[in-house]
């Protein structure tokens, strides 16, 4: 079934897909607001706020919020990213006019009590030394910060325990105020759900919902790139290696997708079988590329014990290189068959494909078919592909680096030996 698309008096986008053959509905309520979008006294505020979320209203305590929803069988959560904010339920279709008052609820008259900010300020304290005791979590912190240094889309979504500490209900409602309006939401169901049905129910519970935020649109992303090391006692260093990559509306979005599949999407891509395939540097080897509105980034990310370490980091810029020079039709081929897969086995989940729809409203104001990004995909080519990295592979680096780093190369090394011309992996001095 085709996505339907109807916009409320206030401005709200609602959006479905009938999948007439579900007897359950995914729903949500998809915040254009995130992390990126907090001053700098407020980081860790959006993340927050989808905690409190949950913590009672007016009519519901947070126990009810949750037996309501689990009374019917059903799921409730929300998530926050760098660019947006999403809550979402997914029930039987007979019980979706419950889960959309809840989230209605939750978004309109949440209470942020102090007493439940206190107890949920000490569960995120938790969340961020749990982060920091992950060190392939702490590590892609440290590289998002580092790849853009000083600048609200690097911080960590969590925050810090000083300023998660010092929020207050009245900074809550005021955040809430300020990014959340009609005009930067979209409300998407996907599954056993009748179109005007759903209208019907959203207008009654957000029609009266604030037409307009009063956002102002986040400082334009710029990409710096740099070094950060931690030498920490453990068994392997994390270590990602990253380049500016390519936002979403820019020509080479899609190229850079495929060509992170190519390089590290799979058994077959080109790191895991030289890496750890031929040589056993490592258990982990992938890459990677994220969009953002204004800008991206281009990463591979692998951990290995510090004996592999300092012959995996030129292994790792040697088949970078060696991708701006040949790429294979067969490769490509099988990335795009890899993409296309993935998309279409994401679409029998109801719950990833009102996600796939909502950030499409949000990104593009329409959503895309599936066939519109087919031939996205099919207009690729080898050499396109080549002259990507060869542009890509030569922006400034991002290294950051986490466990016993001892024998890690220098970050001119690094940066040296991109720019080098390729011949086979060069020792790089230590």
């Amino acid at each position: 079934m085709a996505v339907e698309v109807s916009r409320l008096s206030n401005g709200l986008t609602v959006a479905t897909e009938t999948l007439p053959h579900l007897e359950s509905v995914a729903m949500g309520v998809w915040v254009k607001s995130g992390s990126r979008d907090e001053r700098e006294d407020e980081h860790g505020i959006a993340h927050l706020l989808e905690h409190m979320a949950f913590k009672g209203t007016s009519k519901r305590s947070a126990l009810q919020i949750a037996t309501d929803i689990e009374d019917v069988g059903g799921e409730i959560n929300a998530a926050t990213s760098v660019e947006t904010t999403a809550f979402f339920a997914r029930v039987l279709r007979d019980d979706l006019p419950l889960a959309i008052d809840i989230l209605s609820d939750i978004l309109m008259d949440s209470k942020f009590d102090p007493a439940e900010l206190e107890r949920e300020q000490h569960v995120i304290l938790q969340e961020i030394g749990a982060a920091h005791d992950i060190p392939d979590d702490a590590v892609f912190d440290r590289f998002s910060e580092t790849a853009f240094r000083h600048q609200a889309v690097g911080r960590s979504i969590l925050g810090t325990p000083e300023t998660v500490r010092g929020f207050t209900s009245e900074q809550l409602h005021g955040y809430l105020e300020r990014q959340y309006g009609a005009d930067r939401m979209v409300v998407v169901a996907t599954g056993g759900v009748s179109h005007d049905a759903f209208v019907r129910e959203v207008e009654a519970r957000l029609g009266t919902f604030r037409s307009k935020s009063e956002a102002i649109v986040p400082q334009y992303a710029h990409y710096v790139g740099g070094d950060y090391r931690e030498d920490r006692e453990l068994m392997d260093a994390q270590v990602v290696l990253g380049f500016e990559g390519r936002a979403y509306h820019v020509r080479d979005f899609y190229a850079s997708q495929v060509l992170s599949i190519i390089l590290g999407g799979g058994m077959s891509s080109r790191l895991f079988q030289e890496v750890r395939e031929r040589r056993g540097l490592c258990y982990a080897v992938y890459a990677f590329h994220w969009g953002f509105s204004d800008t991206g980034i281009f990463g591979v990310h692998a951990a290995t014990g510090s004996e592999g370490l300092e012959e995996l980091v030129p292994v790792i810029l040697s088949e970078l290189q060696k991708a701006g020079e040949y790429i294979d039709q067969a490769e490509l081929d099988r990335a795009r068959a890899q993409y296309r897969a993935a998309l279409m086995m994401s679409r029998e989940s109801s719950a990833s494909r009102a996600s796939q729809i909502a950030r499409q409203l949000l990104l593009y104001g329409r959503p895309i078919e599936t066939e519109e990004l087919m031939d996205r995909l099919s207009g690729l080519t080898t050499d396109r592909l080549s002259d990507l990295s060869t542009r890509l592979f030569t922006s400034r680096p991002t290294v950051s680096a986490i466990g016993p780093i001892g024998t890690l190369a220098p970050f001119e090394s690094i940066r040296d030996g991109l720019l080098a011309p390729h011949s086979s992996p060069q020792k790089l001095a230590v």
